[in-house]
């Protein structure tokens, strides 16, 4: 093994036996909360919280509307662990970088993985507020966070990705989102480009060409991570605003995360059922 790959392997012990030793008892399932999600976080009957700044090696969040914060405890009954705040590429972190934190939650021992982002909506059927289950995804990175020395017991040096997204999970979803009588709840295709700069109209009238239904700067190198630790994965995109190409309307940061707030309460309680039926499935 390298001393890279040496390093990068300590420092994901390290983080994952400092939360191990603050819980041991480590649920069986982790959400990561998106743009504008972090008030689903409030409703969790907290048992422990952890500053990202006090795990060994995490990443630092720097974008504001990410907490950076790991929350253990109960969401509608059910144990969860919560990563609020992610990282990104256009902070300057590597897809390695990125994903640490996905690695941590291998080696505790999760096995479902819940990712929400804020997407903006390139399928001209959605409106804002949309969720958008996702069923695949484009990587318009530039990057994989594999690329490098396989660590073989993290899993294989070439992973299939046949079902990024589970299609079970995403019958759960849906069937969870009609129990709750969730509207505007769809399927489609995310695709991450790098960021920061937000589309123009020609890139936005391409990302269509190319199949996606909604656009975002996240999570897809979390998937393919989680994935390559044989974690079970549903993926969900809160859509916070739709642009047609032909007819530019500016998009504004604000504006995104005023809309994940005003759709957290559906997102949440879609989520709560979701994962009620995960448990019970065992």
């Amino acid at each position: 093994m390298s001393s890279a790959a040496s390093s990068y392997r300590d420092k994901v012990e390290r983080a994952a036996s400092y939360i191990k030793n603050i819980c041991p008892e480590i649920p069986c399932t982790a959400i990561q909360l998106g743009t504008g999600l972090n008030d689903l976080s409030s409703k969790l009957e907290l048992e422990h919280e952890i500053a990202y700044e006090d795990i060994p090696g995490f990443p630092r969040t720097t974008v504001e509307s990410h907490q950076g914060v790991l929350l253990i405890g109960r969401l509608g009954g059910c144990r969860t662990l919560t990563l609020s705040g992610r990282f990104h590429f256009y902070e300057g972190y590597s897809t390695q970088e990125i994903t640490l934190p996905i690695r941590v939650l291998q080696l505790l021992g999760i096995s479902s993985l819940i990712i929400t982002n804020a997407a903006g909506g390139l399928n001209p059927l959605f409106l804002p507020g949309t969720i958008m289950v996702i069923r695949d995804h484009l990587n318009f990175l530039g990057e994989n966070p594999l690329r490098g020395p396989n660590i073989e017991e993290w899993g294989p040096r070439f992973p299939d990705f046949s079902e990024p997204y589970g299609p079970d999970l995403v019958k759960m979803a849906l069937d969870s989102a009609d129990h709750c009588q969730t509207d505007r709840v769809v399927t489609g295709t995310y695709v991450c480009i790098p960021g920061p700069s937000l589309e123009t109209p020609a890139e936005t009238r391409w990302l269509r060409q190319c199949g996606a239904d909604a656009v975002g700067m996240s999570s897809v190198p979390e998937v393919i991570v989680a994935r390559h630790g044989s974690m079970q994965v549903l993926g969900l995109s809160l859509i916070s605003n739709v642009n047609d190409p032909d007819n530019f309307q500016p998009i504004v940061l604000e504006d995104i995360i005023a809309e994940g707030r005003r759709a957290s309460a559906r997102l949440e309680k879609l989520i709560v059922e979701f994962i009620n039926r995960l448990n019970d499935r065992g």
